[in-house]
């Protein structure tokens, strides 16, 4: 067996413990996840013997870590495609995403399918990320829909990925929206405190409707008007959205529940395209969903400084918001 990388001795006391638990005690830097494959990889002995992850100590016991996890090839591949980089350091990378980008590609798509989307450019501009996402997420903390625009934060290493998971699940991640809705709300704000599970008929939709089967998980939307719009093309509202959860479409969900669906969402209810009300008018459409992460704000995992980020809506949709308004483009 090869040279230890790192070699223990068990306390009396840690008598009962799993390998695995104890050993990540020990490796801080290693998820239990990573932990357990050394252990499946051979790459953990104890008193010179292989081991259970499972296996319960005794006490005593000599423990040696003799190599890194063998981890499969990424399925991702670099492809040179522009960034907005608006923070970096050797931990981690906030990126501005525009609208029309996937944040990772499926696990059933094949080469082709796997091509534009934000993992490949970040393998492009980083070579290096995080694994705990997968051979197919590698960087991949957290996600917005393809037609959604604004900041997210990827991860570099594993133990700033698993750090900031962490903030992600403990709610700790302060994450705010721009939303253009259809019609005018019927307070100046709320919070949506409705279950989000995967629509069973539809299955590419997800729905507040749940049942048994859709896998329903909690979720909670805050949501307050900061602009009421009547214009050529009828009533809109422009609101600030804050998320305490991060469910799959959950603001375009928890908004269409309401019956204001997010314009350009033609998947839960918004049309496709809208006609003046007043004569002579010609439609008008927006390509994209009116949705932008235009605030993020999380704790270093490393240094432990809170980090605060801010950009503005895309032109796009500030075109858009004008056109709706009735006021002539600039430019």
């Amino acid at each position: 067996m090869s040279h230890p990388i790192h070699s223990f001795v068990v306390p009396a006391g840690d008598s009962g413990k799993r390998l695995d638990q104890w050993l990540s005690g020990q490796l801080p830097d290693l998820s239990r996840v990573r932990i357990q494959q050394l252990i499946e990889q051979e790459k953990v002995s104890v008193n010179g013997h292989t081991a259970k992850p499972s296996a319960r100590l005794r006490g005593g016991e000599q423990i040696e870590v003799t190599g890194a996890v063998e981890r499969p090839p990424l399925k991702a591949f670099p492809e040179d495609i522009p960034l907005d980089v608006v923070y970096e350091d050797e931990s981690l990378v906030v990126i501005n995403k525009p609208a029309g980008m996937m944040a990772h590609a499926g696990s059933g798509k094949g080469e082709e399918g796997n091509r534009g989307t934000l993992v490949n450019a970040l393998l492009y501009r980083f070579q290096s990320l995080s694994q705990l996402g997968g051979e197919l997420r590698p960087g991949i903390v957290h996600r917005l829909d393809k037609e959604t625009s604004g900041l997210l934060v990827v991860a570099k290493t594993d133990n700033a990925h698993r750090r900031l998971a962490e903030q992600f699940s403990q709610r700790e991640v302060k994450k705010t929206y721009n939303a253009l809705v259809h019609g005018w709300m019927a307070q100046q704000q709320g919070t949506i405190n409705s279950e989000i599970g995967r629509d069973t008929i539809r299955r590419t939709r997800m729905t507040t409707r749940t049942s048994r089967r859709s896998g329903a998980r909690t979720a909670v939307t805050h949501w307050k008007v900061l602009k009421n719009i009547e214009g050529p093309w009828g009533k809109f509202s422009l609101l600030e959205v804050r998320i305490e959860t991060g469910r799959t479409h959950q603001i375009r969900v928890h908004l269409a529940s309401l019956g204001h669906p997010v314009a350009g969402d033609t998947l839960y209810g918004a049309p496709r395209s809208m006609q003046g009300a007043q004569a002579g008018t010609a439609s008008t459409a927006l390509a994209r969903n009116f949705l932008h992460a235009a605030v993020l704000q999380f704790t270093h995992p490393l240094t432990g400084q809170v980090l605060s980020f801010e950009r503005p809506l895309p032109p796009e949709l500030v075109q858009f918001l004008r056109q709706i308004e009735g006021m002539p483009n600039s430019g």
